[in-house]
């Protein structure tokens, strides 16, 4: 599927090394405009210098913190403010856990000084197979398609197949549970809370 949105997937090497819920790969397998970088220390690295670096585009790091661009604040453009000046967006996601997470941007101070975005979610998150800590805590696949709607609701980008990614990611489940109910062995966790949207960790 093609975006004018570049997903670029910062990937720590434990989660790298992970085969059977890397929903990064998968958003990489469906989106044309998705790619990923494994490692921990990114500022150096020549594809993140090549897009940071591109006059076409203006690049983000989705991560909150109280000066992040809130995608939900208002409608139109009005949160990007003069932020993008006719540009097309680039985000990187560190796709890792919280801690490996911090980890990278303490390893990659340039990138942790590029404006940041922040969203509350919509849905919490569709794992069935595993628990997230928080609410407001999604699977990269996830993720991705919520920041393709906030995109699209702001006309900076068209997603018109928005069952895709979401569809991709509960195929992935579906067949790792069959497989684990075939075993004798289900391993996997559902969890159905009641939901309260947040937009920042603590």
């Amino acid at each position: 599927m093609e975006t004018r949105s570049r997903f670029v997937l910062l990937t720590h090497p434990k989660e790298y090394r992970r085969q059977k819920t890397g929903t990064g790969r998968l958003a990489r397998l469906n989106l044309a405009s998705c790619e990923v970088l494994p490692g921990i220390a990114f500022d150096d690295h020549p594809r993140v210098r090549e897009l940071v670096g591109d006059p076409s585009r203006r690049c983000f790091l989705l991560y909150p913190s109280p000066d992040a661009i809130d995608l939900g604040a208002s409608g139109g453009v009005g949160p990007f403010g003069n932020e993008l000046e006719g540009r097309d967006i680039a985000v990187f996601l560190i796709d890792s856990t919280w801690a490996c997470a911090r980890a990278v941007l303490r390893e990659s101070p340039a990138l942790s000084r590029l404006p940041r975005l922040r969203f509350a979610p919509r849905e919490p998150s569709r794992w069935k197979i595993k628990r997230q800590p928080r609410d407001y805590c999604l699977s990269t696949i996830e993720t991705i398609h919520e920041l393709l709607c906030a995109f699209e609701s702001m006309g900076l980008d068209s997603y018109p197949d928005k069952g895709r990614l979401l569809e991709a990611f509960a195929a992935m489940q579906d067949y790792q549970i069959a497989r684990a109910r075939a075993s004798g062995k289900p391993r996997f966790m559902r969890r159905e809370p009641a939901f309260t949207p947040a937009s920042n960790p603590e």
